[in-house]
């Protein structure tokens, strides 16, 4: 490939105003700050260094390595005399958004548009720090807890910053920020807003108290405390579907099995999991509200209880016993979703008391059994983003060819060298998991808005064909002389694919 020769002038010439008094301006977001030497903006990423405006963090660049067992060389601080240019290329390193600069104001390229070559197609990188104020933070709660009614305003530091959205299965969810928390209500609410956003994105905990409900501890890629307890499973099923899992298991060993959930419970000998296995009735009847044979909704009100219910007494849900059909003697056990709550129990002689009893082995492994089908709680946080007109004009001087060369596939959307999900319709609006990016990615600036990483990726001549900033290429053996020989090298996610190979190829 016939690397391209640079025309684009010093990068600390770019922008930065020098004012009197060694002041600098910023204009790298709208806030425009007046910074004097020595000082740091309002964002805490651009400072006044002897009259001249420098980014305080370094770009960061993930590498690979490309033989199995073979070590990651860091690279970060280094001086530029005492690097030979050999070890960055496109077979193993990636140059991300983090620490590269905005495009603001909308008139200039990316901070970074980089060519190279990767298994012989030539291709081009847009690099730049995209400021989001429509964006915000989908976060799933794996629990089958009640956090509060959908619509439930989230509230960090009594301030409001989001609302519960639905329910899923085995989890719960959350939507905090957007633009009209970010910017339609009051300064601190906003600024609030912005800073639990950051957090979470960063992947540090935070803490949500819902209206009338609970209290979460939230924090990417670990486990929720809901009114401060560690929340352990992720439940395997319904109340019915679990009775499906396990109603073989459990035939012969019981007589009846009542799993609790929130949503459905089931109820064994009524269910169609019991009538194949041709069980007799029981005569056990559950409140709630009947849907088809052995499955039931509202057994109780939701809460943090059995089953995601407010019940701490199970046999509560019993509405009652039919004598005319139950046994001396019955076996019943009622357990939850998880298995983590469970009570057997032998009905007595008047045929309407149920008396807790010893539990056998076998009725025992079949509940730890639904223990070990329950995976992990987590808390899951998906970054999601509007990414506007003026960052695709970073890109190219008519942005709708963007938008439309990502539709068509042609161009790859990375943050941070992450996949994302590109929503269908109109826009870029863009998922991603936090946990897949390198660590403290995010930032913000304080319009408020998040700034986030996000890179650009496709043949060459696609980016030509889309009338992209040609004229501001830089081959990629010169983005350290870019950067004045600094940059953060970081191990590579191997769970990510390879953002260099153009769309095309994949």
């Amino acid at each position: 490939m016939a690397e391209p020769t640079s025309t684009r002038t010093d990068r600390t010439d770019k922008f930065g105003a020098r004012e009197e008094s060694g002041i600098v301006r910023c204009d790298a977001c709208p806030i425009l700050c007046r910074i004097k030497p020595g000082k740091l903006g309002a964002c805490d990423r651009y400072a006044n260094e002897n009259g001249t405006l420098v980014r305080t963090d370094p770009l960061v660049l993930t590498e690979r390595a490309l033989d199995a067992g073979a070590p990651v060389v860091p690279f970060a601080g280094e001086a530029l005399a005492d690097w030979d240019g050999r070890a960055f290329t496109s077979d193993r390193t990636f140059v991300t958004g983090i620490g590269s600069g905005t495009t603001y104001p909308d008139y200039k390229p990316a901070p970074f548009i980089v060519a190279a070559e990767y298994e012989g197609v030539d291709t081009v990188t847009v690099v730049s720090e995209g400021i989001f104020s429509y964006c915000g933070a989908k976060v799933k709660i794996d629990t089958d807890r009640h956090l509060g009614p959908e619509c439930a305003t989230i509230r960090a530091e009594g301030e409001p910053v989001g609302h519960v959205t639905t329910a899923e299965y085995g989890s719960q969810m959350l939507a905090i920020g957007g633009v009209n928390q970010l910017t339609g209500g009051t300064r601190k609410a906003g600024r609030i807003t912005c800073e639990t956003l950051l957090a979470l994105c960063n992947r540090e905990a935070v803490e949500l108290a819902i209206d009338g409900g609970a209290t979460v501890v939230a924090q990417a890629g670990r486990a929720p405390l809901v009114n401060g307890v560690e929340e352990r499973r992720m439940r395997a099923g319904c109340g019915s579907a679990t009775i499906g899992m396990f109603a073989r298991q459990w035939h012969g060993h019981v007589d009846e099995v009542i799993v609790v959930d929130d949503h459905i419970t089931g109820v064994l000998t009524e269910h169609q999991a019991g009538a194949c296995l041709g069980m007799a009735p029981a005569g056990v009847r559950v409140r709630g509200r009947k849907s088809t044979p052995g499955r039931y909704f509202q057994v109780a009100r939701p809460g943090t209880g059995w089953g995601g219910t407010d019940v701490t007494e199970p046999l509560s849900i019993i509405r009652r016993i039919d004598p005319a059909v139950a046994w001396p003697g019955m076996r019943v056990l009622l357990t939850t979703t998880t298995g983590e709550d469970s009570l057997y129990c032998l009905l007595d002689e008047d045929r309407k008391t149920l008396r807790p009893a010893p539990v056998p082995d076998a009725v025992r492994r079949v509940v730890e059994r639904i223990g070990e089908n329950c995976e992990p709680s987590l808390c899951s946080v998906l970054f999601m983003a509007g990414a506007g007109g003026s960052l695709r004009a970073g890109v190219t001087e008519n942005p709708i060819r963007l938008t439309d060369s990502i539709k068509s596939s042609a161009a790859r959307v990375t943050m941070g060298g992450a996949p994302v999900y590109v929503w269908p319709g109109g826009g870029i609006t863009v998922l991603v998991d936090v946990t897949r990016l390198p660590a403290n990615a995010f930032g913000y600036v304080p319009t408020p808005a998040i700034v986030a990483p996000i890179e650009f990726t496709l043949a060459l001549a696609d980016y030509e064909a889309l009338g992209g900033h040609l004229d501001h290429a830089i081959p990629f053996s010169e983005v350290l002389l870019e950067t004045g020989g600094e940059a953060d090298v970081r191990p590579w996610n191997g769970a990510n694919p390879w953002p260099w190979k153009p769309v095309a190829q994949r």
